[in-house]
């Protein structure tokens, strides 16, 4: 037998470093740096088409704010719930290299998809949504088909006796992780902002190159092909708990008051299935039980997307000065959590971890951090929302009246007392919103925006309305109001306004934020120029030759939203690498990438809560923020009690408490010596030939 066994290592060896190719000399295999790359082309791809998302909606396909976010929290829901197809369909029938093959097409697809549906030539606003959601389908199952599977490659592809370069190629994971996060959302909303194409944002570029960076992560991933190991499917032990579940909970239905008593519910899954695999399994439900309260923190995590950058476009967004223009871009702004993440958790790592202790304790500091962030939220939108004003909601419309006149005027309309006072000459008044059944003139239409404009005649006073529009984003919205008897040319940034005489109004016209200092007239035989000053992102302006009204500027400075986002990036931190960690640790070696999946899908739940409260609550946007940061509190004070009475286990101890085999195990180490004895007899004919 000693013979025998050391014929057998002397194959396995010799097998082994014929394939495993180290990289510089060093203990890491060549291979991982074909994975680290596809990480780091897969997350630009993924991260770089989110990050202008939400603005797609808006401008592209013309949703409201809420529909937008729901569909965007929907999207990221659906990434998170299909990683758990991904690991069925990889465990139990094509193994980790095929699915991620085979899935990453199918996000290559999705993307090209979804960047057709961003050109406008190509059909109409039914066929740009049909082909968006079929896009952005795909891609959630692309991407979280392979989520739970590229990570656990990788660390096959390691050696068991170099644990310690196992770890660090985690880290290096994340950090690529982070990188193409960081660089996506710089870039994207840089390519759909400033290149223009049909006409208009080059939302199908933006788009675009997110599908290029996948087809290179494709390429790269499978160009390692014949240096990786490919464990083969080893059955889903996913299935197994399902099953043992499910016969504890018959046999504990159908049992009647004369059977035995069991301590545990899952003990009456004991006639068919080993204690080990059931004490298992209540380790990992004791773990699913701590999470029930997580999604809750995802739910305010992942409105950075959604929420935070539909703020971001009612601010000013000229960030620093004049020298950073791209920063305009309320998208861009979202790079900051992955910049903040590379920098914190190389500080959290060596003070603020030590001094908490406990996984459990950060994840429920981090669940404050977060809570403070939407506080600051609440703060931020509370001004803005002084300075923009909102369209108006289904069923009303908006009304600003310029009195023009001479003398002050009263202006009432049946069934409404919303102009109580008189109107001052010259005077700006923004009267809100009105149900519009009722006729000034003419007929005013729901959602719509007006300026009814006032002045004076010999018989009397005339009345004209127009339609406004409330800009946002980069651009300010400009009409001019011509006193003058002679009608007026108007130049400013290469735009021509012409204002017809005696009370004539310009269309609207869209420039770039910029101080305009000396705008340049012709009225007949006169040229003249007139100072208007900052015209800023995002601001609607009505100029009138004797003056200036702004009425709709965004005055709250984007750099207001730093502390919300160092807050939040702070709570992941804290709440998000200890999570991973406690989820790893307190799982058995055979249940580990289950209990990932139940982490996963957290953050799904978490989507699920964003798309009930957007569409169900129906608050104002301040009150939104607020009534998240205070569910968080709660559900942290429950978390933390729940946290107080969780004991700590160690899963190498089951080899303690069950040191007898199990069935599977016997019939796994008779396959083996069967695998052995023909080994054994194929070495001693090869031996016999020489």
């Amino acid at each position: 037998m000693g013979k025998r066994k050391e014929l057998k290592l002397e194959i396995h060896e010799s097998g082994k470093a014929s394939k495993s190719q180290k990289l510089c000399g060093t203990n890491y295999p060549v291979c991982i740096s074909f994975i680290v790359v596809n990480e780091f082309c897969e997350r630009f791809s993924y991260y770089g088409m989110k990050a202008v998302l939400t603005l797609y909606f808006i401008n592209y396909l013309h949703w409201d704010q809420n529909l937008s976010t729901a569909v965007y929290h929907a999207f990221s829901s659906l990434c998170y719930f299909t990683p758990i197809l991904g690991a069925l369909i990889a465990d139990s029938w094509l193994g980790k290299f095929k699915t991620i093959v085979y899935l990453s097409v199918v996000y290559v697809l999705g993307h090209v998809v979804k960047s057709v549906g961003a050109i406008p030539s190509v059909g109409d606003s039914t066929i740009h949504i049909a082909l968006s959601m079929m896009g952005l389908i795909l891609i959630a199952f692309g991407t979280g088909g392979i989520k739970p599977c590229v990570a656990a490659f990788g660390g096959d592809q390691f050696d068991e006796e170099h644990m310690n370069e196992r770890r660090k190629f985690f880290s290096i994971f994340y950090m690529s992780i982070n990188a193409g996060s960081l660089l996506s959302t710089v870039i994207t909303p840089i390519l759909r902002g400033n290149v223009q194409c049909f006409g208009g944002d080059c939302y199908a570029l933006a788009f675009g190159v997110p599908a290029i960076l996948m087809v290179i992560a494709l390429v790269v991933f499978i160009s390692g092909s014949g240096m990786y190991k490919k464990s083969p499917p080893e059955g889903n032990v996913l299935l197994d708990v399902c099953r043992c579940l499910g016969l504890a909970i018959k046999n504990r239905w159908m049992s009647s008051k004369y059977d035995s008593k069991r301590k545990h519910w899952l003990d009456w899954a004991e006639e068919k299935y080993p204690k080990r695999l059931i004490h298992e399994i209540k380790m990992v439900l004791r773990v699913l039980v701590l999470f029930i309260p997580l999604p809750m923190f995802w739910a305010l995590f992942d409105q950075q997307g959604s929420r935070w950058t539909l703020q971001a476009t009612r601010m000013n967004m000229a960030f620093v000065s004049s020298f950073f223009p791209v920063f305009c871009s309320s998208s861009f702004f979202q790079m900051l959590n992955a910049l903040l993440i590379l920098m914190f958790v190389p500080i959290f790592d060596v003070v603020v971890y030590p001094l908490i202790g406990l996984p459990l304790k950060k994840m429920a500091v981090g669940m404050i951090f977060a809570a403070l962030a939407f506080g600051a939220a609440t703060l931020v939108e509370v001004n803005v929302m002084k300075t923009v004003v909102e369209p108006a909601p289904r069923g009303q419309c908006l009304l600003q009246v310029y009195n023009l006149a001479d003398s002050d005027v009263k202006l009432s309309i049946p069934g409404s007392n919303l102009f109580s006072q008189p109107i001052k000459s010259y005077e700006v008044n923004w009267a809100g919103e009105f149900y519009p059944s009722f006729t000034l003139l003419q007929t005013f239409t729901e959602q719509k925006a007006y300026s009814l404009v006032l002045h004076s005649k010999t018989w009397g006073i005339v009345c004209q309305l127009v339609m406004n529009t409330l800009q946002r984003f980069k651009y300010c919205s400009n009409r001019f109001i011509n006193t003058r008897s002679e009608a007026v040319n108007v130049t400013m940034a290469g735009v021509d306004f012409y204002i017809p005489a005696d009370y004539g109004i310009s269309p609207n016209k869209t420039v770039e934020r910029n101080e305009y200092t000396s705008v340049r007239c012709t009225s007949g035989s006169q040229d003249f120029s007139i100072n208007l000053g900052l015209l800023d992102s995002g601001a609607s302006y009505t100029v009138i030759l004797k003056g200036v009204s702004r009425p709709t500027a965004n005055n709250v400075h984007i750099a207001w939203q730093i502390p919300q986002y160092a807050l939040m990036t702070a709570g992941e931190v804290m709440f998000s690498i200890p999570g991973i960690e406690f989820s790893y640790s307190q799982a058995p070696a055979n249940m580990k990438s289950l209990l990932q999946a139940g982490w996963l899908l957290t953050v799904a739940f978490g989507n699920v809560i964003v798309l009930i409260v957007a569409e169900g609550a129906g608050l104002d946007q301040w009150m939104e923020f607020l009534l998240f940061a205070g569910l968080l509190v709660a559900v942290c004070i429950i978390f933390s009690i729940m946290a107080y009475f969780y004991t700590y286990v160690d899963p190498g101890e089951l080899d303690k408490l069950f040191p007898d085999k199990t069935v599977n195990e016997d019939e796994d180490d008779l396959k083996k010596d069967q695998t052995d004895d023909t080994l054994y007899l194929n070495s001693i004919e090869k031996s016999t030939n020489m």
